[in-house]
């Protein structure tokens, strides 16, 4: 089985609690219909109120290519 490369660069920091997760901190707008429009490193993002601070990876933050909120 082959194995994809990864995107990770050594050297590169975060300025987020967790490389994979969306924080309360992260929350830009705040939208009615239970979504939520966060900020992180590599910019915008759309995900769920319930995947803030879950200690989960949030896959709307791991997605490669986001949808402009």
């Amino acid at each position: 089985m082959v194995r994809g490369r990864s995107k990770h660069v050594t050297g590169n920091s975060i300025t987020t609690k967790s490389w994979f997760g969306s924080h309360a901190e992260m929350v830009v707008e705040d939208r009615e219909d239970g979504t939520v429009v966060c900020k992180d490193d590599r910019g915008k993002y759309v995900t769920y109120k319930d995947r803030l601070d879950s200690g989960l990876a949030d896959p709307c933050r791991a997605k490669l290519d986001r949808d402009e909120p």
